[in-house]
């Protein structure tokens, strides 16, 4: 009896670090209003049907780890307080939470678009009629390290290695040397966010949303931008942004541009989906689906290949122009 105990003991060492995958997703929910405080009213009252149906393709999906795009910031984070009272009424608990401000709605004083005025949307650090709009946050089941997070946001465009800047026919950056000079990279922000695992290693979320690649006139400032954003998280993951992260990772969040169709510049995506260190548990599956364009694959979970993956997936149409993705994960086992 002796020698089966101790059988037993050295089989639960070897297994896995904890039993049930983990399931990280990723939803642009599309929740943001016109002004401030209007998404906080509408959380607050059961009357709006698109709210309810986000809630709806949450509670379906129920990640324990969950990348939010689409959702108004607020200094207090009252709205993602008040999207996670209601997840939890329908049955889904996030005790951790993050919602850090955004550079969308953040005013310049410039005229970064080039459009010769100074004060409107297109000229926020990134678009936005108010501070905050359409911002990013994270809800998670487990720990969120909050002192650990790295904030990308404030990094200026010009500083990334490699930045493929807009010029104007003769060469002058576009729109000036000046909004150059202040002009940050993220349109609405870019983390790195530690979480600590029950019982198993650490997962760090690398979580963005990136500007559309349209919008703009033959400088292509806002595809150069776009594809910028997309290629910082290769950079980060050489260490050429300060230190690599080490471990696992996940790369969730809306790149806003598919491999192949639509505008931008696709060797951006595919170059992060080509990258060895990442699985793509969702090969060529559309994401969202526009007036124009049609189909498209603009979201994106990309985990390291230190994981495994279990089972990948996209939730129905519904709530917004794009779908939930999600992808169960457990660490990969030598």
């Amino acid at each position: 009896m002796r020698g089966l105990a101790a059988l037993l003991l050295c089989l639960s060492l070897a297994a896995p670090l904890f039993a049930d995958p983990i399931r990280v997703a990723s939803f642009n929910t599309e929740l943001s209003r016109k002004g401030p405080g209007l998404l906080l009213r509408d959380l607050q009252h059961d009357k709006d049907l698109q709210v309810a149906a986000v809630i709806e393709v949450i509670a379906n999906a129920r990640p324990d780890i969950l990348a939010l795009q689409g959702i108004d910031w607020d200094l207090e984070a009252r709205a993602l307080t008040a999207l996670a009272d209601r997840l939890a009424k329908a049955g889904v608990e996030y005790p951790y939470r993050l919602a850090l401000r955004p550079n969308s709605g953040q005013d310049s004083g410039l005229d970064l678009d080039g459009d010769g005025r100074a004060g409107g949307p297109g000229d926020a650090q990134g678009w936005g009629r108010f501070t905050g709009q359409g911002g990013i946050a994270v809800l998670s089941r487990f720990p969120i390290l909050r002192q650990e997070v790295r904030e990308f946001t404030p990094l200026l465009w010009r500083d990334l290695p490699g930045a493929e800047l807009p010029t104007h026919p003769d060469g002058a950056p576009f729109p000036s040397e000046a909004a150059q000079a202040a002009q940050r990279l993220s349109s609405t922000g870019h983390w790195a966010v530690p979480i600590a695992l029950p019982d198993g290693p650490r997962l760090t979320l690398l979580t963005f949303q990136a500007g559309p690649p349209v919008f703009d006139g033959p400088e292509d400032r806002n595809g150069r931008r776009n594809a910028d954003e997309i290629r910082l998280w290769q950079l980060y993951l050489d260490g050429a942004l300060g230190p690599a992260p080490t471990g696992h990772v996940v790369i969730a969040g809306g790149a806003n541009l598919d491999p192949e169709r639509g505008a931008g510049r696709h060797r951006a995506i595919r170059s992060l989906l080509a990258d060895p260190r990442l699985h793509d548990p969702l090969p060529g599956r559309p994401t969202a689906e526009f007036d124009g364009p049609g189909p498209l694959r603009v979201d994106y979970l990309l985990p390291s290949i230190d994981w495994r993956v279990e089972a990948a997936g996209l939730s129905a149409p519904k709530a917004s122009r794009h779908r939930l993705i999600w992808v169960d994960l457990a660490p990969d086992q030598p």
